[in-house]
């Protein structure tokens, strides 16, 4: 499934969050958008999700104008999961069992059912089916709701920063499961990010957002010194570990300069 975004743009009243955004992201692909707070990336995932309706541009996935379709169409193709998922006393099962909405009709069915534990098997999460989501850590949540969407059957699956508020462990777990799952189950993934060695290691394609618009998009070979510090007006180094572009702060951050404090 490939998804094509031309030409969209945002307003909120009145105010420019996105302009003239335009990339393309492929089968199999993972593409991490990167950029300062601010910049719309949230915004943009929304648009794709039809959540926003942008004042111009056309978002297709294969042939289809998501703009044109209504909300149960748009739930068929592509699942969501935000920043912040609910945290209510509901059994993860049951949370997952959510993401079938869109295919149920006046009742769930034993195939949903069916599909529900196919997916809990797939991802080995079955030790967390019957516990309430609202017993669980960061990273067991964000796999419930990881599983949730996949249940959508999607072919697109979109993340708000899904390693937010994780640790470095759960960070690097979260990511490696996304991989595994867009590869084993075809998909397409954009995900919103803000830590661009795990995007590096992890991501296929990288699009950076700067003041409302596309700045760079590309393979790993676009992140270079020059294109973070106009990005983020911030100098870094790009070094090799085990293979693997690091991104490194300048040492002039490192060590502040100091100030001189009032005598007690």
């Amino acid at each position: 499934m490939i998804l094509t975004v031309a030409g969209l743009s945002f307003r909120y009243n009145g105010l420019k969050i996105l302009e003239e955004v335009e990339f393309r992201v492929n089968r199999h692909e993972i593409l991490a958008i990167l950029g300062p707070n601010g910049v719309g990336k949230t915004t943009l995932l929304r648009c794709i999700n039809t959540l926003l309706r942008p004042q111009a541009g056309r978002i297709l996935l294969d042939d289809q104008d998501l703009l044109s379709l209504g909300r149960d169409e748009v739930a068929r193709l592509l699942a969501y999961v935000p920043q912040r998922g609910e945290t209510g006393p509901i059994l993860a099962f049951d949370a997952i069992l959510l993401g079938r909405r869109p295919h149920i009709g006046w009742d769930v069915r034993r195939e949903d059912i069916q599909k529900v534990q196919a997916i809990i098997d797939q991802l080995h999460i079955g030790h967390l089916a019957l516990r309430p989501i609202n017993s669980m850590s960061g990273g067991e949540l964000q796999k419930v709701l990881i599983a949730r969407a996949l249940v959508q059957e999607p072919g697109l699956l979109l993340l708000d920063e899904p390693t937010s508020s994780l640790d470095l462990k759960n960070q690097v777990e979260i990511l490696a499961f996304l991989r595994m799952i867009v590869r084993a189950h075809s998909l397409t993934a954009i995900l919103t990010m803000h830590d661009i060695n795990q995007a590096i290691r992890f991501a296929d394609r990288f699009l950076f957002l700067k003041e409302g618009m596309v700045y760079a998009a590309g393979t790993r070979e676009i992140i270079t010194p020059e294109l973070i510090r106009e990005v983020y007006g911030l100098p870094v180094t790009i070094a090799e570990v085990n293979g693997m572009p690091v991104v490194v702060p300048g040492l002039e951050y490192l060590h502040p300069p100091e100030t001189s404090l009032p005598a007690e």
